[in-house]
């Protein structure tokens, strides 16, 4: 996968020296924690913390990514530690206990509940620990972030949705399943796809979706029907691919004869598959390989001790830190008319992958063989 990353503000980045550690030698005022980094050299250990494995991402795009970019960096002398919290905060906080009992060099830390985790950070950056948070922003002292324009991902979505409806914008309601209230990202995306739909379509329905788990959307799109009716709801901004395939089970369930346009993000292959087939109109398609590189990138910059003026570009406010250094990846709406120059081109799926037998003849009525 190979897509250029823009960056949009130059930013300082007197904070990153800082984060491994400022003791001075008594003799000559030198850094003793960069001292030590740099003798380390490439026998560097990067600590991986990702937060869950239902999202078919993290365990087939980000983790392999993340850890051949950390190999490239170091002459594969580098070792990447991982685990995968599986959702659930407390483990979370108790694997980055476990990194730091390990002496890890730096954390990339892509965090379950980002209040939650504010804690362990610290911790990790008391013990000389320098953190990169990686796709969602964590609380506490990070020293780095990587991620997309996320309040971008729900405008991109709800002017998807917009453009789907049409004139049917007016004559009836969408539904809104949001993501879980535990990641900040999930804010953004709300936040950007009200900007873009309050005024022009009436919504029905909002949910929370707890986990992101699909099978908590399909129980929220199940209590939306009955509470609106099937021939009020026009449209579904659903706020990931996972949810839009549980949000779709209800909807065929639920008698519709024509299915609405249902949004997603993250470009699954069940959810391009989806849109193959004409039942979910669109996804966000984030090109992954661009941020594991930055994050990999600022991880090994920030073990041996150095800026990362040349990396970070961006820089961005935490609740609780300020300015950040980041990079911020732009994405792609997903839809019938670009599968062949989005995921196809840049190496995510191949034609044979998302044209199975079930899908053979929509991708052949769409021009995908």
């Amino acid at each position: 996968m190979r897509r250029t990353v823009f960056a949009v503000a130059a930013t300082a980045m007197a904070v990153s020296l800082a984060a491994c550690g400022s003791a001075k030698e008594a003799d000559g005022g030198s850094d003793s924690s960069s001292d030590a980094a740099a003798k380390k050299g490439d026998n560097i250990k990067v600590g991986l913390l990702l937060p869950e494995n239902q999202t078919a991402r993290y365990e087939k795009f980000d983790r392999p990514l993340i850890e051949k970019q950390i190999k490239e960096l170091t002459n594969n002398k580098g070792e990447v530690v991982y685990a995968n919290a599986k959702q659930d905060a407390t483990t979370q906080n108790q694997q980055v206990e476990t990194m730091i009992t390990n002496k890890v060099d730096v954390l990339i830390l892509d965090a379950v509940d980002a209040k939650a985790i504010a804690n362990s950070v610290k911790k990790a950056k008391d013990a000389g620990i320098p953190v990169v948070a990686y796709d969602r922003l964590a609380e506490g002292p990070i020293d780095a972030y990587t991620s997309f324009d996320n309040e971008q991902v729900g405008k991109t979505q709800g002017e998807a949705l917009l453009k789907a409806l049409g004139d049917k914008a007016e004559d009836g309601q969408i539904v809104m399943m949001n993501g879980s209230i535990t990641d900040p990202n999930a804010a953004l995306f709300k936040k950007g796809a009200h900007s873009v739909l309050d005024g022009k379509v009436k919504i029905g329905k909002e949910y929370d979706t707890k986990e992101w788990k699909p099978e908590n959307a399909n129980k929220n799109m199940e209590g939306a029907i009955s509470a609106l009716g099937k021939d009020k709801i026009v449209g579904v901004y659903s706020a990931n691919d996972g949810m839009a395939g549980g949000i779709i089970t209800a909807l065929k369930a639920g008698g519709f004869d024509k299915l609405p346009p249902v949004t997603g993000q993250d470009a699954e292959l069940a959810g391009v598959q989806r849109i193959v087939a004409g039942e979910q109109y669109m996804s966000v398609y984030k090109p992954y390989a661009p941020e594991a590189e930055a994050a990999a990138k600022m991880a090994v910059a920030l073990a041996h001790g150095e800026s990362l003026d040349s990396v970070a570009k961006d820089k961005v406010d935490s609740p609780t830190t300020k300015g950040v250094p980041s990079v911020l990846v732009p994405v792609v709406s997903l839809t019938q008319d670009n599968i062949q120059d989005t995921v196809i081109k840049d190496g995510v799926y191949t034609v044979n992958e998302i044209c199975t037998a079930k899908y053979k003849a929509a991708c052949d009525k769409i021009g995908l063989n």
